[in-house]
């Protein structure tokens, strides 16, 4: 895939004219100086623009910035790197956050909202900037996106600073303190920070699979679960969706594992609905039958943020028999597609290598905290084949929870084996109508200006007229 630039640079070179902005050039070798000039700026201006001193005419950044500033208090674009563009999302995601400096540069930003939310800590060096942002996303800062490539990105020598990981691990880790998350931090480098949140006592957790017959399926997957899983304190429920053959029977009568019926004609989201209602744990993980653990410690990743302040549902990276991706989340632009790293999205960037909040995941592997399941009634069984699973997600949102997706946690997933492709018309129709996908449906978590297409990622959405520089 080449992105064609020409229709993501941001062109415009007429500077606004504002006594209360402030343009700072910010060297990292005379970092003293830089800082007084800062921190003079963010108490007499408005508004400041950082820029660095490899960079001498902020113009185009400056104009593409400010003609977004009036509802903002950071306006951030998107930048070229030396292998490409690094596109960027609508939403400032708080868990994205923590694996990388999402907001980069060049980013405009309103004095007040910096000072409120505590201004500069000089102590964490040059991962200033991450720290900053991080708690100004804590205290409900507006991020505005401008969806164009603009001039005055950090330069590679910074960016790739050996400093700098280590600042980024400090910052990182402080602001997991902050929010009460007992956690490890680790960075080989700056844009791929890997967070781990530890358990004090691991909490229940009621791991559903929905079957009917294919027990060839069905004991591979619990097989993998008991031989493979390291977390101490999970119980299964096989759903029986009508099952009829004698050795699955047998199996059921022979298992140590509680079997819920879930009679009728087949309704995923019925079941998932049954099977949860007759657990009791805090935490509930749906698993496909078709499915086969590659992590040990799978439980423990997941359970662990979804134990973090806000997180509602908590997926994971799936692939095929073959080794090969088959779900890196879900992407909603303009209709719902796995985004699949090396096959649809060749770029080995922050989108499919770092943990991040994420608009959906397949419901084959998910952990859900109950009391966001019960909060919004569970699934919806008027989408009783496809959607549900995203549809759980987007009103899970709506109701203020996040969904997280953990590249790092792996399983094999063999999609549509179990079922077949069953794929009801009415199902994606009654999706589409109730999110309006393809009208006012925007994807927070994938770049606006990007579509995916099967197997392919074109740019396909033109510059609207709001997003132009004047």
């Amino acid at each position: 895939m080449r992105l064609p630039l020409e229709n993501l640079i941001a062109i415009d070179t007429v500077t606004p004219v504002s006594s209360d902005l402030a343009i700072v050039v910010f060297d990292f070798n005379q970092f003293q100086s830089s800082l007084e000039a800062l921190n003079i700026a963010l108490a007499q201006s408005d508004w400041v623009l950082l820029v660095d001193p490899t960079r001498t005419t902020p113009d185009a950044a400056l104009a593409t910035l400010w003609s977004h500033h009036e509802e903002a208090d950071i306006v951030f674009a998107d930048e070229l790197l030396d292998h490409g563009p690094l596109l960027k999302t609508s939403a400032v995601g708080p868990h994205t956050l923590l694996s990388l400096n999402i907001v980069g540069r060049p980013a405009l930003w309103r004095s007040s909202a910096v000072l409120a939310a505590g201004g500069i800590d000089p102590s964490m060096g040059r991962a200033f900037e991450h720290d900053l942002y991080l708690r100004l996303v804590e205290s409900n800062a507006r991020f505005v996106h401008v969806p164009l490539i603009a001039t005055n990105g950090q330069p590679a020598n910074e960016r790739t600073h050996p400093d700098l990981i280590a600042d980024t691990t400090r910052v990182v880790a402080a602001a997991l303190k902050r929010r009460g998350v007992r956690a490890s931090v680790t960075a080989e480098r700056a844009d791929r920070v890997q967070w781990r949140v530890h358990l004090d006592t691991p909490p229940a957790v009621d791991i559903v699979i929905p079957t009917r017959d294919r027990l060839d399926l069905l004991q591979r997957c619990i097989d993998s679960v008991v031989a493979t899983s390291t977390y101490p304190n999970y119980r299964i429920t096989i759903l029986d969706n009508d099952s009829c053959e004698p050795a699955t029977l047998a199996y059921f009568a022979s298992s140590p594992h509680r079997v819920v019926p879930c009679p009728g004609p087949f309704n995923y989201a019925a079941i998932m609905n049954r099977g949860v209602a007759q657990c009791t744990a805090p935490y509930v993980l749906t698993l496909n039958n078709d499915t086969v653990v590659h992590t040990p410690d799978w439980i423990e990743q997941m359970v662990g943020v979804a134990t973090m302040p806000g997180v509602a549902l908590v997926g994971c990276r799936q692939v095929d028999q073959h080794g090969n991706d088959e779900h890196s989340g879900v992407i909603i632009a303009p209709y719902p597609q796995h985004l699949l790293a090396g096959i649809n999205w060749p770029s080995d960037d922050y989108l499919v290598a770092t943990r991040r909040d994420i608009s959906a995941v397949t419901g084959a592997v998910t952990l859900i905290e109950r009391e966001a399941w019960n909060a919004v009634k569970g699934m919806d069984e008027t989408l009783a084949v496809v959607m549900n699973d995203v549809d759980l997600c987007l009103r899970l949102q709506n109701n203020g929870g996040a969904v997280v997706f953990l590249p790092d946690v792996v399983l094999r997933h063999d999609a549509s084996s179990s079922r077949g492709r069953l794929d009801p018309l009415i199902d994606r129709n009654r999706f589409v109508r109730r999110w309006d996908i393809f009208g006012s449906f925007v994807d927070r978590y994938f770049p606006e200006r990007l579509e995916l297409r099967g197997a392919t990622v074109v740019v396909a959405r033109p510059v609207r007229d709001d997003q132009r520089a004047p």
